[in-house]
């Protein structure tokens, strides 16, 4: 059991919630936490479908839904009307740069950032509860850049 800690997280949710305890709901789990990066749920549908898994596509959006939830998995939105997820399980706080051009997705660290809306939250009266940061921008090196090498 890789993930024992995470599976206890999400048995607990969802007992308190009163949703089903499926093996279903903890293989989609597994997948989406060991995912590398953002991913959209048809991402996901399709890597566990190559790995020869039976779960379908509405078991895979429920239990993402789910994983948000009970906060395993954090839910990004850049820009392109797509909803993807990034496992928050014992991951460090960061923010994105990302690619208007291509969806290149870059993630940072910045101490200076960490500070910034605390201050803005007190300073217009409200207590901090958290933030998402993300950059819009466009790739510098070309050559790189997914959308300049497909025209």
């Amino acid at each position: 059991m890789k993930h024992k800690q995470a599976i206890e997280i999400f048995r607990n949710f969802l007992k308190n919630e009163k949703n089903r305890i499926t093996p279903e709901r903890f293989e989609v789990m597994d997948a989406a936490l060991d995912y590398d990066g953002h991913f959209g749920a048809d991402d996901l549908y399709i890597l566990m479908k190559n790995a020869n898994s039976s779960i379908s596509r509405a078991t895979i959006y429920k239990t993402l839904e789910l994983l948000a939830q009970c906060e395993l998995l954090s839910k990004r939105h850049f820009g392109d009307k797509m909803t993807r997820y990034e496992s928050s399980f014992k991951k460090q706080i960061h923010d994105h740069l990302i690619c208007v051009d291509c969806g290149r997705i870059v993630e940072f660290s910045d101490k200076n950032l960490k500070e910034f809306p605390e201050k803005i939250s007190s300073g217009l009266g409200f207590d901090f509860e958290s933030y998402s940061f993300n950059i819009f921008a466009r790739c510098k090196d070309r050559k790189n850049c997914k959308y300049f090498n497909e025209r």
